[in-house]
């Protein structure tokens, strides 16, 4: 709990510093776990933790996994290496939505054999509010996830500064991971199944579990 402080506007375009209060990530946690269960915020709180908790729990005990189990693990570290991907693409160049949507679709096309982002939505039956990374199973988005983190490490240790090559970039390595599962005789991504129930579905089912008393 860091004190802190911050400048807030007044009247007439002047401002004032003010005292305020920094929370670390285990401070947030502390508040969330002692706080009333009552209150929603809390509440949703508490059951984010929860899963969280959970998944890192499954994630050190890989082998052990249902299908299911590894999906939603890796669904997860993706969700985080996505975000780093997103940092390093801005930083070569990638700055509007638009931009990031044509970067990303760019990789899909690599290790997809060609089809986009669109294509591949239609290919695996999807309504328009449905994420293709929730309706993946784990071989599939296995793949997804080696793609995001050597993007993210090869535009950040080539210091790339042009959204161009920034494309090209994650198009190569799209291309390259999907040499390589054809190289060791494996299905490509397109031709992999689409599972019954979405990572969407498995959480809210995860969440009813752990929302039952205990016996």
């Amino acid at each position: 709990f860091a004190n802190v402080g911050k400048m807030i506007s007044l009247a007439k375009g002047a401002v004032r510093k003010v005292n305020d209060v920094q929370l670390s990530r285990y401070a947030c946690y502390l508040i969330a776990m002692n706080g009333d269960s009552r209150k929603q915020a809390i509440s949703l709180a508490q059951t984010y933790f929860a899963i969280k908790t959970r998944q890192q729990e499954l994630s050190e005990d890989f082998e052990h996994l249902t299908e299911n189990q590894k999906r939603l693990a890796i669904r997860s570290d993706l969700t985080e290496h996505n975000k780093s991907l997103v940092e390093a693409a801005q930083h070569a160049g990638v700055k509007t939505p638009m931009d990031y949507a044509i970067f990303q679709n760019k990789g899909y096309q690599g290790l997809y054999g060609g089809l986009g982002a669109k294509e591949i939505h239609e290919r695996k039956g999807l309504k328009k509010s449905q994420k293709i990374l929730d309706h993946m199973g784990s071989t599939e988005l296995a793949a997804n996830l080696f793609r995001a983190t050597q993007t993210d490490e090869k535009l950040r240790r080539e210091n790339i500064k042009s959204k161009k090559l920034a494309n090209q970039t994650h198009y190569k390595v799209g291309a390259k991971v999907r040499q390589t599962i054809k190289d060791l005789g494996g299905t490509m991504p397109e031709d992999l199944p689409t599972p019954e129930k979405s990572i969407k579905q498995i959480e809210r089912e995860q969440k009813k579990q752990l929302e039952k008393p205990d016996k």
